[in-house]
């Protein structure tokens, strides 16, 4: 099944969406909305377990060590069991389509990437990054209002995303190909068709107007901003210079964030630490563009009321009558 799959490996608000429908308009390649069928099984206990667990997650994680130490093979037992699960969800999706092969597009796997690398090592990787500020632009303008500070502190996002990346982009543990995000749109075509090549895929041109096929938009991503269009553009590559330019606060954060972050992890992303500004500068010279607003509808409506709720939630009155609505539900809903 392994060789099968295609994991488009990213950081969230970098194009993955839009990577991801020009790949799915190739007549050999069917893809779902983010799986995430991944990420839970790093957590198990062997490799890595979650904090919380209704049950006792930190006895759980030492038995399942033992457990795998006494079967034969050990590890790679472990994981046959496993990629045994996950091949049959991937192949029983792949298979009524009739294609050959399944992309899964989930940006949260490239924080668990020595696992996946390990559980798949014959898959194809295609890995997707783009300016580590314009990441930080989109997300904090798509979740958070345009709130750097506040993005930053609900999920350090850089400081997560390219340090495991870039370690995955130098070590290069499985098969992969590389590609920015910025290269993306500017040269649709040409990248397109080297991914197919590193697919072993015949060239399908039309693929690149991936506003002419059908997608599946229900279920996790955000594909809102996407489908406004019919093929790349290139309106969103420098967005993130003028806002800056225009925000000293958002520039000092952005400069502490940058500060952060290892050179070489930067360079790998093609990034100089020493230049990462340079197009800020660039464009204080220029008259001021006045920016577009964030995008409005009820899919962003509802990621504000969401992390609007969740603020503080536990300090709050709302926490605890959250709690005890809980509690009685659990009482309610008890076999």
């Amino acid at each position: 099944m392994q060789e099968s799959l295609v994991f488009v490996v990213s950081p969230p608000r970098s194009g993955s969406t839009l990577l991801q429908r020009m790949l799915a308009s190739h007549t050999e390649v069917f893809t779902h909305p983010e799986p995430h069928l991944i990420t839970p099984l790093a957590y198990l206990g062997y490799y890595d377990t979650v904090d919380k667990a209704p049950y006792d997650h930190i006895n759980s994680a030492e038995a399942m060590r033992l457990f795998v130490n006494g079967l034969p093979h050990k590890e790679a037992d472990y994981l046959d069991a496993l990629r045994a699960y996950a091949d049959t969800l991937y192949g029983r999706m792949l298979q009524p389509s009739g294609r050959r092969f399944f992309l899964d597009k989930t940006p949260a796997y490239a924080l668990v990437l020595p696992f996946l690398a390990k559980l798949y090592p014959s898959a194809h990787y295609v890995v997707l990054t783009r300016h580590p500020l314009a990441i930080m632009s989109s997300y904090a303008n798509s979740f958070f209002n345009g709130d750097w500070s506040q993005a930053h502190d609900y999920n350090p996002i850089l400081l997560r995303y390219v340090p495991q990346m870039a370690r995955f982009l130098r070590e290069k543990p499985t098969p992969l190909i590389h590609v920015t995000y910025e290269a993306l749109v500017a040269q649709p075509e040409h990248h397109l068709k080297r991914i197919f090549e590193f697919l072993g895929l015949a060239h399908q041109p039309d693929a690149v107007d991936y506003g002419k096929h059908a997608h599946e938009n229900v279920g996790p991503g955000d594909p809102i901003t996407v489908s406004q269009y019919q093929r790349p553009v290139t309106t969103s590559v420098e967005t993130w210079t003028g806002e800056l330019a225009a925000d000293p606060a958002k520039l000092a954060l952005a400069r502490q964030i940058v500060q952060s972050l290892d050179p070489s992890d930067l360079a790998t992303w093609g990034v100089s630490k020493d230049t990462i500004f340079e197009p800020v500068e660039q464009y204080s010279g220029r008259a001021m563009a006045k920016r577009k607003p964030s995008l409005f509808n009820s899919h962003t409506l509802q990621r504000r009321i969401l992390l609007a709720l969740r603020k503080d939630i536990h300090r709050r009155p709302l926490g605890k009558a959250v709690r005890k609505v809980r509690y009685y539900c659990n009482v309610l809903l008890r076999e």
